[in-house]
């Protein structure tokens, strides 16, 4: 015995900074190329530049750092390229929010190229956070490769990838239907329109007949548009209106003429079956005017106030205010027909978070359906494989119905669109520099399109842009394709199916094999995560409270694949009494003196050296190593984390370290050498399995252990292999002797839980008979006798396979033997009885009480569901304590 070196508790202050900052520094994240290991590369989901660390960035990258570190301890050249997004909507705008309110100024006092100064200030000074606060969380990131899609060598990518795509024709510039925000004053594509669920009115309008009597009623839930309508539609088949085809009818408050007609796209169902036509500001709308070569009259401004072509008497004002103004005009000069509560589904910006504006505006566009083909084919074919698979069928649907991607951007922070203006003629080229005289004209003066490219644009281009592409070289050649990507299913669409197909374009090949999609963190109710709910924890106070591995293992443990995680931070008790629980192995451990000799194999044993709980150990490790391993294979972490727990805590910790202690204290020598061989051979592995969740706590105990020397790290450490077949017979780990020793276990807990009935306490060592009714496991119980009596604390110990109870004893059944607890002389049986005779009354008195009141009428139809459920379950629960009371008092006969 010696005095440990490690303090009682697990402190992670005490070593992950140590830790991170030594990795680091010796190099152990960076990956090089080297053309005699195979490589493992994961590119980060970029944060956003001006992002801080939230929990489902803590969730996203442990299962990154896992795989990262999991490949690195098998032999893989790791390379795990972090960098963050510039963002381009929200970095504009949260500074320009920061000079109003700072300097009261707008990007317009600055000017261009002053503004994009101050964005990149700002950059520099806050933006980067949430890659400092990765770093508290542990994550291995090639920090020397970090990237950040305006810098240089990205940008130079994405202007190569416009110039390509524009000579194949797959990038145009057009007038179409887009999505307008009011607030950013840009257009956003489909994906970035977010719809919620409304609760308005549906207004019945009269449109006056012109040339006739009567009117035509159309229903609308956006009167304000009515200011830019320039015809009426009817269903060609609805026999109510075949009458007004071809006729026109009067717009109400600008008398401008319409025209009715027939257009199949009109539900009968919807309304009145006649429907106004707005093409300006309606994408049907427009596709039915451009059918029937209708006018097309935008009726509001950049900021969603009504412009010049709505009248004097409505100019000016914002969408809302119009619209209200609309209705009480409309209601004057008697108008409406009717209005009814109408819920429908209302599109809102992504970024602004204001309900966007259909508009018809020129804009830069990609011609999608060449690229997704491949794309489409590469997932169903299993080139790429999706974890959980179920997002292979969202993958395909939006893929067969994909449309053109809107990719110009009304902004000034971003990649500025390459294509130059000839100030003469107006001709087009793009190229990455200004040329010097026009093509057609051969005029010299040129000025720049003015609106940058979505952010997407640069993402999409991150697996192979991040390694200098389009430049040949040995990072992107040794380091392209990448292998996984772990992501949020919510940007299938923005980011992973674009990856996919700039992937297939540019490089020929997929830019990953697997793609896991992460669940949802909620709270511990069910909500979302957010700052209004106050629900959102920040991960740096939790680590601060609870440390770094707790919360990377807690986040993994409480994941089922595809399902909805339940959060609170109280949760990360888990963690924080897993990583206690290993420190307490290892401490134990370094109380028994230096390390083993050969304790990295096994070499030289034989089942005849080993007890019955080293050879099931050694064979639950190894089951565990294939069981594990599996998992991590299967992008399973959840059962990865729950196998580890079970492992760990429930067998290693406590039965193996529990049993170990009775070698440990007997004067066996040869003995006790050959358990602290096997104690350390397990734990070594066991350290090496978690190191990938809980990559702090196993590399200080390895090194505390002695595992590794000064200069080594756990990571450098190989991932455990399964033992050989030879191996395992040698050691005698067969799966039938794990079975007979999981049974002895089973029934060492029925005999603690016999003492526990009886209040005896553990320290009193009491007798017990075990009656076993199998040969083999007979055998095997004669030959562990001393670990028997350690694990039960027990004063004597008799096997015999005859035997019957003639004394007041308690028992109970295994599936291979029986065990008994003699009560004469242990306890004092009369007091007993009364003891237990007495809690039986007091039970039954409260049982009856209950019964009671669940037969009371007024009882059930008044309490509360949850009340009278609460009742049922403790009529179940006092049931059960007396049942138990009247088996303990049946076992204390004379």
């Amino acid at each position: 015995m010696s005095e440990p070196d490690m303090a009682k508790a697990y402190n992670p202050k005490d070593c992950e900074e140590k830790w991170y900052d030594q990795w680091d520094r010796k190099g152990h994240f960076h990956g090089q190329v080297n053309n005699d290991k195979e490589s493992y590369t994961i590119v980060i989901p970029p944060p956003n530049v001006t992002g801080v660390l939230t929990l489902g960035h803590v969730l996203n990258n442990t299962l990154q750092d896992i795989l990262i570190r999991w490949q690195k301890m098998k032999g893989k050249e790791i390379c795990w390229v972090p960098g963050t997004d510039h963002a381009g909507i929200a970095t504009q705008a949260k500074v320009e929010a920061y000079l109003t309110e700072e300097e009261s100024l707008t990007r317009f006092d600055f000017g261009r190229e002053k503004f994009l100064e101050r964005v990149w200030e700002w950059k520099e000074k806050y933006g980067g956070t949430i890659i400092r606060q990765l770093r508290t969380l542990g994550v291995c990131c090639d920090w020397r490769r970090e990237r950040f899609t305006l810098d240089e060598g990205l940008s130079n990518a994405v202007q190569d990838v416009f110039i390509r795509l524009y000579e194949k024709g797959l990038i145009y510039k057009g007038k179409r239907m887009i999505n307008w925000c009011p607030k950013s004053h840009t257009a956003i594509s489909d994906e970035e329109v977010i719809y919620r669920t409304s609760k308005g009115s549906l207004w019945y309008i009269n449109y006056k007949i012109n040339e006739g009597s009567g009117h035509i009623t159309v229903a609308t839930t956006r009167p304000e548009t009515m200011l830019g309508d320039t015809g009426i539609a009817v269903n060609p088949d609805d026999e109510r209106f075949k009458h007004l085809i071809g006729k026109s009818a009067i717009l109400p408050l600008l008398d401008r003429e319409i025209p009715i007609f027939a257009d199949d796209y009109v539900d009968k169902e919807f309304g009145t079956g006649a429907v106004k036509v707005t093409p300006a500001h309606d994408p049907n709308d427009y596709e039915m005017g451009r059918r029937h070569n209708l006018d097309v009259i935008n009726v509001m401004n950049e900021d969603a106030s009504m412009n010049d072509n709505v009248g004097e008497a409505y100019t000016g004002l914002d969408r809302y205010e119009c619209r209200n103004k609309i209705i009480k005009d409309l209601t004057e000069q008697g108008f409406i027909e009717k209005i009814e509560d109408y819920e429908n589904q209302i599109g809102y910006s992504e970024r602004g978070h204001v309900p966007v504006e259909p508009f018809l505006s020129e804009q830069w566009f990609v011609d999608m359906k060449p690229l997704a083909e491949p794309a489409l084919k590469a997932v169903n074919d299993g080139r790429i494989r999706f974890h959980p698979e179920r997002w292979v069928k969202t993958y395909n649907h939006w893929m067969e119905n994909i449309k053109d991607w809107c990719i110009s951007r009304q902004l000034w922070w971003g990649h500025r669109i390459p294509a130059y203006y000839c100030d003469n003629c107006k001709a087009v080229t793009v190229s990455k520099t200004q040329p010097e005289s026009c093509t057609k004209c051969s005029y010299k003066e040129f000025h720049q399109d003015e609106d940058v490219l979505d952010t997407w644009f640069s993402s999409w281009l991150w697996p192979f842009s991040v390694f200098d592409w389009p430049k040949e070289n040995e990072d992107l050649s040794h380091f392209y394709p990448t292998q996984s990507l772990v992501t949020g299913p919510d940007i299938i669409f923005f980011w992973v199916a674009r990856m996919i197909m700039s992937g297939l374009e540019f490089m020929g090949e997929i830019p990953f094999k697997d793609v896991y999609f992460t669940s949802i963190i909620r709270d511990d109710k069910g909500r979302k995560l957010s700052k209004s709910l106050n629900n959102s924890p920040d991960p740096l106070d939790v680590i601060e409270t609870y440390g770094a591995d707790a919360l990377r293992y807690t986040v993994i443990y409480i994941a089922p694949v595809g399902q909805d995680i339940r959060y609170s931070n109280e949760k990360c008790e888990i963690g924080r009494n897993f990583a206690n629980k290993l420190w307490n192995a290892a401490r134990f451990r370094q109380i028994q003196g230096d390390i083993s000799s050969n304790w990295q194999n096994l070499d030289g044993l034989s089942s005849s050296d080993l007890r019955p709980d080293d050879r099931w150990m050694l064979a639950r490790t190894t089951s565990e190593i294939e069981r594990i391993t599996q998992s991590l294979t299967n992008f399973d972490f959840h059962s990865y984390a729950i196998q580890l727990y079970e492992f760990i805590w429930n067998e290693f910790c406590d039965w193996y370290v529990e049993s170990a202690k009775t070698a440990f204290y007997s004067e066996n020598e040869s003995l006790k050498v050959t358990v602290l061989r096997v104690y350390d051979f397990v734990f070594s592995h066991i350290l090496r399995l978690m190191h990938p969740v809980m990559p702090f706590v196993t590399e200080e105990l390895y090194g505390a252990l002695n595992y590794i020397s000064d200069d080594d790290s756990i990571m450098l450490s190989e991932w455990p292999s399964p033992f050989s077949a030879e191996t395992k017979t040698k050691l005698g780990l067969t799966s039938e002797y794990e079975t007979l020793v999981k049974e002895k276990f089973s029934l060492i807990k029925m005999g603690r839980n016999l003492r526990g009935n009886y209040n005896i306490p553990y320290s009193q060592k009491i007798p017990y008979i075990i009656k076993p009714t199998d040969e083999k496991f007979s055998a095997m119980l004669q030959q562990d006798v001393d670990s028997i009596m350690g694990l039960l604390n027990a004063g004597e110990i008799k096997f015999d396979a005859d035997y019957n109870s003639t004394e007041s004893v308690t028992s109970a059944i295994g599936n291979f033997g029986l065990i008994f607890m003699p009560l004469t002389g242990v306890i004092d049986i009369e007091s007993e009885r009364n003891r237990l005779t007495k809690q039986k009354n007091e039970l039954e008195g409260f049982l009856a009480g209950i019964s009671k009141k669940l037969e009371n009428e007024k009882f059930l139809s008044r309490a509360p569901a949850e009340v009278v459920q609460k009742e049922r379950e403790r009529l179940t629960e006092f049931a059960e304590k007396i049942d138990h009371v009247n088996s303990v008092l049946k076992d204390l006969h004379g």
